[in-house]
């Protein structure tokens, strides 16, 4: 690190740390309790202020934000939306005279108020953060409106020329908001904590339809203007939009799919059981709150698995694998209409809230739906995909509040919040019941429906309820360790699964020559056996052992994208050459982060990255900003 980096690095901390601090949002109305001071975590140079948002420079404690208004034009020629916010906002400070928001890239052309010109500055460019549009409010003064237009290279924003989508004639336009990405191309206060409810009218070209995380009209006028109402107060991250040549097909009463034409009918067939799995989950965990619960199936270029945009799931294209085998992620996204959408995680470092909720629920919904052995399946492998980030992480990122001051929060994204979270859960489930633990999730989503809390607040609430409830089975201290402590506690559950017993047998048996690849019956294996077999072998393997294994099951060829990600890895890892062709065509076909960031990772720790590098220049292009920024340091 040079002179000049340490200086903008101190420089950062210091103006992160200090617009917090200028907020004063613990006051002695909301004063954390004791108990809550002893959790404050000291890993940084001052304690962690619970509560506090280092990731926004917004001051909501002065002006809150309450309703938004959007009329965008969406320009593909020259990749910028361009029009108007009206905010709304609450004056919770009497005397404040300034509303500051989170912008990034945004160009602001002028803002108005009650037919007024309002004066306003912006703040230098941080590196993750942005920059603060600071603007000057009069005493009468309680909406703005902001005419401004995105940057092309919008961190937010994916553009998709014809050649990039499946119908290869029309462009394709996709948002993700998550973390900290709204500000990108919206102004306005980019916090988890801030909730509002929003109104937009979206103008495209008219061959293309708009849809937003909003009411959508299954078949609408393809007329080039589309209107969307959100009625519930969604925080920012919640916002998306996509535009592009889309189809609708209902798979239930409240359920349907978006997408494009040539894959409408195999979304719609993967992802039938949609309904049965809402259906299930209002009668364990209360009604869902959303009216619609739909699907939009992006191109393959989406960095994420799904994004749980309300009334309106984004899901990347890889896991149609023709067989419902990957459909759990629909059970996840489905699920934050309840542990995410409704109660949200107050800041980013409380992500767990969110995500090790909702993956539980997931396990549940599985469980539901499809029985207790693939329940019992997807959760060994969520463990031991858990276990693959513990002995990969640093000791401070495997804390499940984790202090992300002075750090990108998208760095939060490993399996930690998700599976850790998750298992804390499962903890509390087996010591106090499954009935007894169900109850409580739904007087905890009854209890903080449609606010934003931190993981602070949430041990409050079971020191109310749970801990006082059955304190002969929980404990305070073990709580804590599961929350504001690194690693794993003792004894926690180990999940287990039946199915998985055979196979552990015939892998041990094949490695030490008692039986070949070519006499194992695999026939009636499910994804999940399969993924429990290849990610289990041993790190190093022959070149003739990876040839008899490709040869029996033919899994270069694999079309499973899971199953295909798994052998790849193990072709990188032991530089299996007649798969490199496949792992080039993978690497610039898909941009999921999960499924390509290990592969660039294991490419880079090799002599022979050059391989990395030619897929990477050739997918770059392609690839969502937040999938490029994830991997680029690989192919340097």
């Amino acid at each position: 690190m040079t002179i000049k980096t340490l200086f903008s690095s101190v420089l950062i901390l210091i103006l992160i740390f200090s617009t917090a601090c200028s907020k004063n949002i613990i006051t002695e109305e909301n004063k954390p309790s004791v108990a809550t001071e002893q959790r404050v975590i000291k890993t940084n140079v001052e304690p962690i202020q619970v509560g506090v948002d280092y990731h926004s420079f917004a001051n909501p404690d002065v002006f809150r934000v309450t309703h938004l208004t959007l009329d965008l034009e969406v320009n593909f020629t020259d990749k910028v939306l361009q029009g108007t916010a009206k905010l709304d906002f609450a004056k919770v400070d009497k005397l404040g005279t300034e509303l500051v928001l989170d912008t990034r890239d945004l160009s602001i052309k002028k803002i108005t108020a009650n037919g007024q010109t309002l004066d306003y500055k912006l703040t230098p460019q941080d590196s993750f953060l942005g920059a603060a549009l600071s603007i000057n409010i009069p005493n009468e003064v309680n909406s703005v409106t902001i005419e401004y237009h995105t940057s092309p290279l919008a961190s937010g924003i994916q553009w998709l020329t014809p050649a990039q989508t499946a119908g290869k004639k029309q462009p394709f336009l996709f948002t993700q908001a998550q973390a900290i990405h709204a500000r990108s191309f919206i102004p306005l206060q980019d916090s988890p904590q801030v909730r509002m409810t929003y109104e937009a009218i979206i103008r495209t070209p008219k061959d293309l339809i708009a849809v937003m995380s909003a009411s959508n009209e299954p078949d609408p006028e393809r007329d080039g203007i589309y209107e969307f109402s959100m009625p519930q107060p969604i925080p920012s991250y919640l916002i998306a939009l996509a535009v592009g040549d889309l189809h609708f097909k209902a798979m239930g009463q409240r359920t349907g799919v978006y997408a494009e034409k040539g894959i409408l009918q195999a979304a719609a067939q993967e992802f039938e059981d949609t309904e049965s799995m809402l259906i299930a989950t209002e009668e364990k965990f209360g009604p869902y709150s959303w009216d619609r619960y739909d699907l939009l199936i992006l191109p393959p270029s989406f960095p994420f698995g799904g994004m749980e945009n309300p009334r309106l799931s984004f899901i990347t294209p890889t896991v149609i694998a023709g067989d419902k085998s990957l459909v759990s992620l629909i059970a996840h996204e489905l699920a934050h209409s309840w542990s995410g959408n409704t109660v949200t995680n107050a800041t980013w470092r409380d992500l767990w809230l969110n995500e090790g909720f909702t993956t539980y629920l997931t396990y549940r919904i599985m469980q539901m739906v499809y029985g207790d052995n693939r329940y019992a399946m997807e959760s060994v492998l969520g463990r031991q995909d858990l276990q693959n980030d513990l002995d990969n992480l640093a000791a401070e990122d495997q804390i499940l509040a984790i202090d992300l001051r002075g750090r990108d929060p998208d760095e939060v994204f490993s399996s930690i919040p998700y599976e850790k979270g998750a298992l804390f859960l499962q903890e509390l489930e087996q010591k106090v019941g499954r009935d007894n633990f169900d109850r409580f999730l739904l007087s905890y989503f009854n209890e903080f429906a449609f606010q934003s809390i931190s993981s602070d607040e949430f041990v409050e609430y079971l020191e109310k309820t749970l801990l006082k409830d059955y304190s002969d089975k929980l404990s305070l201290s073990r709580i804590n360790e599961w929350i504001f402590q690194s690693g794993i506690p003792n004894n926690a559950p180990v999940p287990q699964s039946t199915a998985f017993t055979e196979i552990d047998k015939v892998r041990a048996d094949w490695l030490v020559g008692k039986i070949k690849a070519s006499e194992i019956d695999s026939q009636d294996w499910v994804v999940h056996q399969w993924l429990y077999f290849l990610n289990n072998m041993p790190e190093k393997l022959s070149q003739q052992q990876l040839t008899e294994l490709d040869l029996a099951f033919k899994l270069t060829q694999s079309h499973n994208n899971e199953i295909a990600h798994s052998w790849l890895l193990m072709s990188v890892k032991n530089w299996y050459q007649p798969a490199f062709q496949r792992l080039h065509n993978y690497l610039t076909t898909i941009g999921r982060n999960k499924l390509v960031k290990p592969l660039y990772k294991a490419l880079s720790e090799t002599v022979e990255g050059k391989m990395a590098r030619k897929a990477f220049a050739q997918a770059k292009d392609s690839y969502h900003p937040l999938t490029v920024k994830a991997n680029e340091d690989f192919v340097e």
